[in-house]
């Protein structure tokens, strides 16, 4: 079987109750619905989400596998607190693979058709920034990120840094809107973008690094002057 039919039989795999299941508790945990420090049993989050106990335990699991919560025998789960040394060590990895991604997205040229939902993207985060919708601007921004990944044609540099993402966008929401207006940002997503369309490797990966540099700065000092030293 070839790649293309592989890719299209995957694609239409059915999505197993635990997947989703696992896609909604992590929605509620990084959108602070289901607060960090906070302890469940599988019987309430099952007749919170309406499921049996079962498909509960088994994305547990897979959130357990990405840093998210805690499998505590006969207590339940813990969603798992984050900690300033935590983000600057998660931002210490997506400095170094997040550049890697836009170097390879650079490298394989693609043609601009190809370049559209990053294109989209930009234009939705410039358009929310002008109406200073923050929480729009950053679903546009976790767009664009995603799809930057997704371009570097490395399903295992997809894998682990929408792993390391997810545990960021929790602190991301939270310190919305102590930060000014990401005018920069959008900015150096831009001259980024420009890179990749222009298939010029070394400059994306050096855009984006410095781009990431200055967002862990950014971030790391709104935690420390706001006191928030678990999160």
């Amino acid at each position: 079987m070839n790649s293309s039919k592989v890719k299209s039989a995957e694609a239409e795999k059915p999505v197993s109750q635990a997947a989703r299941v696992a896609a909604i508790l992590q929605g509620m945990i990084t959108n602070n619905e289901l607060p960090p420090g906070s302890n469940y049993l599988e019987a309430e989050l099952g007749e919170m989400l309406s499921v049996s106990r079962t498909p509960i335990r088994e994305a547990a699991v897979i959130l357990a596998s990405r840093g998210l919560v805690e499998i505590r025998p006969r207590h339940g789960i813990r969603v798992l607190p984050l900690t300033i040394a935590d983000m600057v060590e998660i931002y210490d990895i997506l400095i170094e693979l997040e550049p890697l991604a836009a170097f390879k997205a650079a490298e394989l040229a693609y043609p601009e058709k190809d370049l559209r939902g990053l294109d989209e993207s930009l234009t939705q985060m410039e358009s929310a920034l002008l109406q200073e919708d923050r929480k729009e601007w950053a679903a546009a921004d976790d767009r664009f990120h995603q799809g930057l990944v997704s371009l570097s044609g490395s399903r295992r540099l997809e894998e682990v840094i929408a792993m390391y993402s997810t545990q960021v966008h929790r602190v991301r929401l939270l310190t919305l809107y102590m930060r000014p207006l990401p005018h920069a940002s959008n900015e150096n997503h831009r001259a980024l973008y420009d890179a990749i369309r222009n298939a010029e490797p070394e400059r994306a990966r050096d855009l984006h690094h410095e781009h990431r540099v200055k967002a862990k700065a950014l971030l790391i000092s709104l935690l420390e002057q706001n006191n928030l030293s678990r999160f």
